[in-house]
Formats: structure tokens, C-alpha cells, sequence
């Protein structure tokens, strides 16, 4: 099942359900219910509530489904038009569980911003054909699954305009998984992290990579780096669409409807159950915080080479949720 939001002419904004390629709104299918529902269906202005209220609650989502049986759906296609992003998260913890991205993102990093050390990291690679050793996750990767914590302040939704940062020359995108977590934990088991899942989402971190490095070599993790812009959507899929296969779902990357990456999420060095637990581990994770991937391998301009440039539009498709698009601003001198 897929939910997204979307505005209302007032402002406002509702949910709405897909049913056989049509959205429909979740109050018209409860105002036309028959019967009535729970009262946690009710509030149907929350999606967590309502992916967190278990099979019972999603079971009635799809009996109201069932009634529209060739009915007419009252809103647009899929991705036809903007759309506000489908949740607020409490909170944004972006892992790194591609190792394959690591290597390749340090070494289109030395490519680009370290041209002493380049010539001497691409000789290595030559002459002993196997990555350089300081392209590898530092030794604390692969021990546990590390996060940094991203801004759930300036979230973007599908067709909302990115917002260049005057202070960079370098901009990014990151296509990743996003978990949404609907259940609270704290010491979580993986097992128990993992019926915390309520739903999959895309999002999209980007990012100003010509400040990332110096943030991070600071003594603190990436501040201007990350925090101007993050987009999410279109909308939220259920666990139960896509737990089963979360490690082999096809993605691409599109700029200016030029494909510039395809790329597959299977190699994961942590399963979401283990990243969702670390995530817990002595502290409280609550219904509606937003957790990362990290960037799938190939579908960053570090990996690839096509960074983004003002006016661009950049889509990030995932197999099974759909495809989140925005276009990048001018940079502010040119406005």
C-alpha cells in the first residue's frame, strides 16, 4: 500500500491511498464508508498512526479500498504535480552501510578536490589492482553501524525546488532507502527493530561536498554540509510491500531525464534490523524518526561524475516506490 500527502485548494493538507493507479483521499473513502471506522482511523492526518497501528488498522485501510471498485479516483497520477513530503519526521539518522560507496565516493573525492593526492591514489590502484587502503570504512565501520544526525527541519517534498548554498561550488545529491519507523524502542533487538519498520520512503541527501570534508575533519560530523536540504517522497510504502526485498530494488538516477546511474540496494554490510537497533542502543527512537541508508553505490556525482548544476532536474527512482524529482535553483548571485 502507498500513502502519500497532498494539498487540499485550502492549504490544508490530507492523505490519500493508491488503489489500481489512482490516489484517493482517506477522508472521502471514510466519509463514504457504510460503517464506521476506529477512532484511530479517524485521525487520518497522520501517517504514522496509521502504519504504526498494525494489521488491524492497515486491514481497514484496505477494506475502505475495496468499496472504490470502479470508481472514479479524485486526484492525479502518481507524480503528476508537487507534492508536500509524506510525513514530517521527528528526526533524520543517515547510516553509511555501503562500503562500495565509501571506496568510490573517497576516490571521486580525491579526483576532484585533492589533485596532489590523486595522481599518487590512482597510481596504487594501477599497479595493485584492489582499492587504496585509505579509501576503506575506518576500523569503527565495521564493527557497528554509524549515523550521523541530519536536519528534519528543511525537508523538501516531490517537485519542491532545491535551495543551492551560497557557500558551495560542489553541489550533490545522495540517493538512499529511507526507513521510517513507526514503533518506539530503546536496546532494541534486531528483530524487534525490524517490526519498528512501518514503511519505506526515497530520500534524497543532499549535499555541498567542497565544505563536507573540512566540517568532518573538524572533530565534528557535517553541519553546512548537509543540513540546507533534504527531500523525501513521494510517498510511504508499507513494510509489507517491500521488507521481504528491501536488498535488491532496483534505482537510477536521472538529470535532465539523462539516466546517469542504475544502481541495485543489495550490499548492505548491516541488515535494517541491525541499524535500526544500533539506532536505539541506549537512548529513546520514537514513531516518526526518519532513518538513511546511506548513499546506494554509484547513485552519488562523487561516484558517477554528473554533478548537479543550477536549473537541473534531478530524479531518483527506487523499484517499488516511485520517483522523487526536484529541480536545483539558480545559484543566489545570478538571481
Amino acid at each position: 500500500m502507498k500513502i502519500r500527502r497532498q494539498s487540499l485548494p485550502s492549504g490544508q493538507l490530507e492523505l490519500a491511498v493508491l488503489q489500481h493507479g489512482h490516489w484517493h483521499p482517506l477522508s472521502t473513502l471514510i466519509a463514504a464508508s457504510p460503517q464506521a471506522v476506529s477512532p484511530s482511523l479517524a485521525c487520518q492526518d497522520d501517517l504514522i498512526a496509521i502504519l504504526g497501528g498494525g494489521d488491524e488498522l492497515l486491514n481497514e485501510v484496505r477494506a475502505l479500498l475495496d468499496q472504490t471498485a470502479g470508481q472514479e479516483a479524485e486526484s492525479p497520477p502518481e507524480t503528476d504535480h508537487p507534492l508536500p513530503a509524506p510525513f514530517s519526521p521527528r528526526s533524520i539518522r543517515d547510516f553509511m552501510l555501503y562500503e562500495k560507496h565509501v571506496i568510490a565516493a573517497g576516490r571521486g573525492y580525491a579526483r576532484r578536490f585533492l589533485p596532489k593526492a590523486w595522481p599518487v591514489l590512482n597510481a596504487y590502484e594501477k599497479i595493485f589492482r584492489k582499492p587504496h587502503p585509505k579509501l576503506r570504512p575506518k576500523p569503527l565501520w565495521y564493527k557497528h553501524p554509524i549515523y550521523y544526525m541530519g536536519s528534519h527541519i528543511n525537508i523538501l517534498g516531490h517537485g519542491d525546488i532545491v535551495p543551492w548554498p551560497p557557500y558551495s561550488s560542489a553541489l550533490d545529491y545522495e540517493l538512499e532507502l529511507g526507513i521510517v519507523v513507526t514503533k518506539p524502542l530503546y536496546n532494541a533487538t534486531p528483530e524487534e527493530a525490524l517490526q519498528a519498520i512501518g514503511g519505506f520512503t526515497i530520500l534524497n541527501d543532499f549535499s555541498a561536498r567542497d565544505c563536507q570534508l573540512a566540517e568532518m575533519t573538524s572533530g565534528f560530523g557535517p553541519v553546512k554540509a548537509k543540513n540546507f536540504a533534504n527531500s523525501i517522497g513521494p510517498c510511504v510504502v508499507e513494510t509489507q510491500d517491500l521488507l521481504a526485498r528491501a536488498d535488491n530494488l532496483d534505482v537510477n538516477v536521472r538529470i535532465n531525464g539523462q539516466v546517469v546511474a542504475e544502481s541495485n540496494t543489495a550490499g548492505m554490510h548491516y541488515s535494517l534490523g541491525e541499524m535500526v537497533a544500533y539506532a536505539s542502543l541506549g537512548e529513546r527512537v520514537v514513531p516518526g524518526e526518519l532513518m538513511g541508508t546511506g548513499t546506494i553505490p554509484g547513485c552519488c556525482a562523487l561516484e558517477n561524475e554528473h554533478w548537479l548544476q543550477p536549473d537541473d532536474t534531478i530524479e531518483l527512482t527506487i523499484e517499488g516506490i516511485g520517483s522523487l524529482t526536484n529541480r536545483i535553483s539558480h545559484l543566489p548571485q545570478d538571481e
